[in-house]
């Protein structure tokens, strides 16, 4: 290790991940087109490091969401998914208060860590991505705190760890407990895909992986 490498700080969250703060996100739509199909429903969370740098959920943000106007609408997505779009009790919001508290939510949790640019961390993270990074778009978004592109994909990474790329499984792996009955809401997806998240970071540095020293 480098004098400089040694001089780093590692338990502090700017450091991690070379200036990105991870948001773990999940959304639930109405079909597989982030360009024609409706947003209905987004969570995310952010995550912070405690005093030995171990890697930890914080804040989190939730909305259901009104359909864009013009948005196709698939009967078979809302099957799977179980959404009532129609239902008054969804509390449901427009794209536009969604996307601008989300954004609040990320850029203010950025700042606090004294990250440069927030990253989207999700299971299959681009399908997530593209539905809101469109959403954003849609409403012209002012200062969009994620990266355009670049993203931490769970299950490419709990494929790595775990050998499986399926949420439930991974979660399994991990020892992470995992309702079926709650799948497919986004909070309950976001909150289990951040556990997961956090778990493969927090035990990589358990092993020593990272930063490159031996775990004592």
């Amino acid at each position: 290790m480098t004098n400089s490498e040694e001089s780093i700080n590692y338990n502090l969250l700017k450091n991690r991940f070379r200036g990105y703060l991870p948001v773990i996100i999940d959304v639930e739509t109405a079909g597989f087109n982030a360009k024609t199909d409706a947003l209905l429903e987004i969570a995310a969370i952010t995550v912070k490091m405690d005093e030995s740098g171990w890697l930890l959920p914080d804040q989190k943000c939730h909305f259901h969401i009104q359909p864009f106007e013009g948005a196709n609408i698939n009967p078979d997505s809302l099957k799977f998914n179980g959404i009532d779009i129609d239902n008054p009790l969804r509390g449901a919001i427009s794209e536009n208060i969604a996307i601008s508290e989300l954004f609040k939510m990320v850029r203010q949790a950025q700042k606090q860590a004294e990250c440069q640019r927030a990253i989207i961390v999700a299971h299959n993270a681009t399908f997530d991505q593209s539905f809101l990074m469109a959403a954003a778009d849609r409403v012209q978004a002012k200062r969009n705190p994620f990266h355009p592109f670049g993203m931490f994909d769970t299950a490419t990474l709990s494929g790595f760890m775990f050998g499986q790329t399926v949420l439930v499984k991974a979660c399994q792996a991990a020892n992470i407990p995992f309702d079926h009955r709650q799948a497919h809401s986004a909070l309950y997806d976001t909150e289990r895909t951040a556990e997961l998240f956090c778990y493969m970071v927090n035990h990589l540095k358990h092993l020593g992986g990272f930063p490159h020293i031996v775990a004592k």
